[in-house]
């Protein structure tokens, strides 16, 4: 397989090298929002099934490149599957979200896991990963991604979504041990995930580190931090123009920059809660930002949607000398299944357009 797709943005950015314009893509692009999606998953079943199926989800990745301009391709999959694999067994239930039937809430059953094998338990996310780089034909980067070693947990402990995290927290307070042990196992399993999707063809990693903010900065920095720092040294990326580069996202990260810009990853991506100018200053030009629209902009009518992209464009310059290299655009977290693809393809168009150099 090349390695050099002939919309290389995405990968050069990372790279903090200059491009002719801002690259964008966005968290959630092949989701509910478009009806072409929906008939697929109408045609499924069901999530899962969509997930699990190597040829449906190489078909939702390439939804919306037929509609967009995008500069990247995200596999088409959900944070879940390596806790999947472990045998917790993921279920979904309409209007809840993921569920486990055999959430680990004990030390007992925490030294029970073991990091799946990547080409058996988890095949069908190889397979996809193959087949999509087949059919992108190298006309953009394939993005890879996984759940961060905390955020599983907390699903994994849980059982599930969660308004206030008790169970988790509890065991970090009452049993720190067994979490480390947890995130330990979680923080391997990820590592090899990432590993073998690169192995499979994707050309960027990204771990999503929803739940993150959900610390206090001194839990943040014990059960968060040091996992994600371990993934960026760890995992081996290559190296010069062949490394895979590295995108650690957090809802809630503002507070740790500096320590992320410092962790080994080539990209960190930030909620729209931190203007980027701040977060520019503060990381010094050591990692290429990805951000931070706030999705809910969205909404706003394509004049807004554009008076928006400018400024989130004009922030990001600021804050790094009047520069606007080693920026990838992106909304500050996933889209909803609300959002009009018209507005969506307004964003597109405004970020390419207002970013020209």
């Amino acid at each position: 397989m090349s390695n050099a797709p002939k919309n290389d943005r995405l990968l050069r950015v990372l790279r903090r090298e200059s491009v002719d314009r801002t690259p964008v893509w966005l968290m959630r692009q092949a989701g509910r929002y478009l009806p072409e999606y929906r008939a697929t998953r109408q045609r499924a079943g069901s999530f899962l099934a969509m997930a699990k199926n190597p040829y449906i989800a190489c078909e939702v990745t390439l939804q919306p490149l037929a509609r967009f301009p995008l500069d990247a391709a995200i596999l088409f999959s959900d944070i879940l599957t390596i806790p999947d694999a472990m045998g917790l067994e993921l279920y979904f239930v309409d209007g809840e979200g993921p569920k486990f039937r055999h959430p680990v809430r004990d030390a007992a059953s925490i030294a029970k896991l073991a990091v799946p094998d990547m080409e058996t338990e988890l095949r069908y996310v190889m397979d996809a990963v193959r087949l999509i780089r087949r059919e992108l034909n190298d006309s953009v980067p394939l993005i890879g991604f996984s759940g961060s070693p905390w955020t599983l947990a907390c699903y994994m402990v849980e059982g599930g979504g969660s308004k206030d995290f008790a169970r988790i927290k509890t065991m970090a307070l009452n049993d720190p041990a067994a979490l480390h042990q947890l995130l330990s196992v979680n923080t391997d399993a990820v590592i090899a995930y990432l590993g073998a999707q690169r192995a499979a063809g994707a050309q960027v990693l990204q771990v999503f580190d929803t739940w993150g903010g959900v610390l206090s900065p001194e839990m943040y920095r014990e059960f968060s931090l040091p996992y994600l720092t371990r993934i960026a040294r760890e995992l081996e990326r290559g190296d010069d123009a062949q490394r895979t580069p590295l995108i650690l996202f957090g809802k809630g990260n503002a507070p740790y920059l500096e320590e992320l810009a410092d962790s080994g990853a080539e990209g960190i991506g930030v909620d729209w809660l931190v203007e980027l100018s701040e977060a520019a200053r503060r990381t010094q030009g050591k990692v290429a930002l990805q951000g931070n629209l706030d999705p809910a902009i969205l909404y706003g009518s394509p004049e807004a949607i554009r008076r928006h992209v400018q400024r989130t464009l004009d922030s990001y310059a600021t804050g790094n000398g009047t520069s606007r290299e080693g920026h990838v655009f992106n909304l500050g977290h996933g889209m909803s299944p609300d959002m009009d693809p018209e507005h969506v393809a307004a964003l597109v168009n405004a970020v390419h357009e207002c970013s020209a150099r």
